[in-house]
């Protein structure tokens, strides 16, 4: 058959790869690769890249090497993952997808071909900008209400800011709190655009129910806006967000955001006083014109941890995880989750479904195309066809301590928003301390990103590199960063050990 050939010559060359990638020697290179040259002011393999794809005609002799060096490597890597190095050039053309690409070459050099991968940096990061905010919901992880007494100046923000961009971290999200009321947020964001950073922000959109503070925003290099609409019920989610009327101004706000042409997500925590609106949520999410519908796992940390009670059992998070993934295909948006689990149940309802591959036919005769796995993950839902399914160990799983970080409002660094401000969970400060080497040397990081040493039933899972479960959700839960995610159906038995405590301390 052509297509099992193509399958195992495919995965040949990426076992290739791999053994040419991960290698003492190649790495020694690579790590060469990854200085810095003062006399182009950047990053080798960023200048290499620039050369690389011709939107650099000159550079100097070391960078010009590093480029030899570099483009064999990058040809065979065409050929591995399947496509053409006309296509390479033109993705990196753009200069986030080069850094992306430099992460990923320094990520091999520094801690080798890994499952699920680690970059140099962490691809994104959360940035808790402030403590303030406009509005006082259930379930903020955060338990923002008044401005923190220790919050970052605008000083202190901007060396933040610099410190992220030298390091090569691709997305800064700005979150909170509010992050739209602290009064220097569009410098902040100005001038993290201004360093190359993908600039974010995760708002409740109230600010922003005023066109002219979007365009603002916008003008200072705004990219992304995620909106967190919990209910199509205006009194489910004013009920969330404790402010009656703010329904009211998170969709106007979310409207304005569309029309300005920012990429727009919709954000919704799923509980047992929502998930009966999910459905009915994706839907206006398409009718409004946004990009992505995402749904949060609930974390029950925070003033979440006041109504744990409403957290979904697993049975009910399969359902409306496999709801939204089959309503994505009919309301025409894309429908991504924080859970998980979300990957392995898409990748189990693809693999049940019918189609017909490029060796077959259809009555009509006509030839077919081999379906793509898709390999949701909480940043997009790459669509990996042939070969590139090999890469879904890689790219899957919860994400936290590798490939994004929490950073707080006075700068203390969390693997996740998610997780409690307990000493054992921080491992460091952006100002106060190296980020390359928290980054690199974190003993909690690299317990969170070696999924073989999750317990189980996480452990022995074949999904625990695509899934791996929630790590907060494990830590809120059993305060045991491995545990078990009591989310997932595969875990009912910790479900059923919490329920039980529950019910014994009432």
């Amino acid at each position: 058959m052509i297509l099992v050939g193509a399958r195992t010559d495919t995965a040949n060359t990426l076992q290739t790869f791999k053994a040419v990638a991960d290698n003492a020697f190649t790495r020694s290179i690579l790590k060469a690769l990854s200085k810095n040259c003062v006399k182009d002011n950047g990053n080798r393999l960023e200048v290499a890249l620039e050369l690389y794809v011709g939107i650099r005609n000159d550079a100097c002799v070391s960078c010009r090497l590093s480029r030899t060096v570099l483009s064999p490597i990058l040809k065979f890597a065409c050929r591995g993952f399947g496509i053409s190095e006309q296509e390479m050039k033109a993705k990196f053309q753009d200069v986030h997808w080069r850094r992306a690409l430099v992460s990923v070459i320094k990520g091999i050099a520094w801690f080798g071909v890994r499952r699920p991968y680690v970059p140099a940096a962490p691809f994104q990061v959360v940035w808790n900008i402030t403590d303030a905010c406009n509005l006082n919901c259930l379930h903020c992880y955060e338990s923002a209400g008044a401005k923190g007494q220790d919050e970052l100046t605008t000083d202190e923000a901007i060396r933040g800011i610099d410190i992220l961009a030298d390091e090569g971290v691709l997305i800064l999200a700005f979150s909170g709190g509010e992050p739209t009321i602290r009064p220097d947020i569009l410098q902040l964001v100005k001038h993290a655009s201004d360093r190359g950073l993908f600039t974010a922000v995760a708002t409740n959109a109230v600010t922003f129910a005023l066109r002219k503070r979007v365009k603002e925003f916008k003008i200072a290099g705004l990219k992304f806006a995620q909106v967190s609409l919990d209910g199509l019920n205006p009194r489910t989610h004013d009920s969330f967000r404790g402010v009656p009327g703010a329904f009211a101004k998170t969709v106007q706000g979310i409207k304005n955001c569309v029309a300005e042409g920012l990429f727009v997500e919709i954000a919704t925590t799923a509980t047992r006083y929502n998930i009966s609106e999910v459905s009915g949520l994706i839907d206006f999410a398409a009718e409004l014109g946004v990009d992505w519908f995402m749904l949060y796992n609930f974390i029950p940390t925070g003033r979440g941890a006041d109504i744990a009670d409403a957290d979904l059992s697993p049975d009910e998070r399969e359902d409306v995880l496999r709801l939204c993934w089959n309503r994505m295909k009919a309301a025409g948006v894309d429908v991504l989750s924080t859970a998980p689990q979300y990957a392995r149940i898409v990748q189990e309802i693809e693999a049940s479904a019918p189609f017909i591959n490029n060796c077959e036919t259809d009555a009509a005769g006509a030839q077919g195309t081999e379906r793509a796995t898709v390999m949701p993950t909480h940043f997009y839902n790459p669509r990996l066809s042939g070969q590139l399914r090999q890469l879904a160990d890689f790219v899957g799983g919860c994400g936290a301590g590798g490939f994004y970080i929490c950073v707080e409002p006075n700068g203390d660094i969390y693997p996740c928003v998610f997780f409690p401000h307990e000493a054992t969970m921080k491992v460091g400060n952006l100002l106060k301390d190296d980020f390359e080497q928290i980054w690199r040397h974190s003993k909690l990081f690299w317990e969170i990103r070696d999924k073989d040493n999750l317990r189980e039933n996480c452990g022995s899972c074949k999904h625990r590199y695509t899934c791996g479960g929630c790590r907060a959700r494990a830590y809120s839960y059993f305060k045991d960063v491995l545990a078990p995610d009591p989310g997932c159906v595969r875990n009912k038995d910790a479900w059923q050990r919490i329920q039980l405590n529950v019910k014994a301390r009432k």
